[in-house]
């Protein structure tokens, strides 16, 4: 396998123009970018390990990379009950542009829906079904799949 980080790159920036519509953030990419990368590790702190390496098995290389950059492996992972508890966990990870990125409960939860729609593109049914099966009641619902 050849290592192609222009393709790569180009991918990344398609995503990223995509997603940053999506999120209504088309003139400030930067925002939608910690945005993201808020939600990714927000999710992997709540997943185990094991379904983190299945899922980000399934990403795009840039994906993948946003996904582990700064990971440390913790055994005990982060009790999360609800909605507000994971809104949480994002302001937390998130530090001092929490205040400029994660302004309203309605605001996060609508980018957050938006995150995990862009996601179920790269991410088989089966993979969803066992990342829902370790989330709270409340957060099921963003790993919705038309398939199930």
């Amino acid at each position: 396998m050849a290592l192609n980080f222009n393709q790569y790159a180009a991918e990344g920036n398609a995503f990223m123009k995509k997603y940053s519509e999506e999120l209504g953030l088309t003139k400030n990419p930067d925002k939608a970018g910690r945005i993201l990368t808020t939600i990714l590790h927000g999710l992997r702190e709540m997943i185990s390990t094991e379904e983190s390496l299945q899922f980000i098995a399934q990403l795009p290389m840039f994906l993948k990379a946003v996904y582990v950059n700064g990971w440390t492996i913790k055994d005990k992972k982060k009790k999360v009950k609800n909605m507000d508890d994971f809104i949480e966990l994002l302001r937390s990870i998130s530090g001092p542009t929490s205040i400029a990125d994660f302004k309203s409960e309605g605001i996060i939860e609508d980018d957050i829906h938006s995150t995990f729609f862009m996601l179920r593109q790269y991410v088989s049914s089966g993979q969803i079904k066992d990342m829902k099966s370790q989330l709270p009641k409340q957060l099921k619902r963003l790993l919705y799949d038309h398939s199930f």
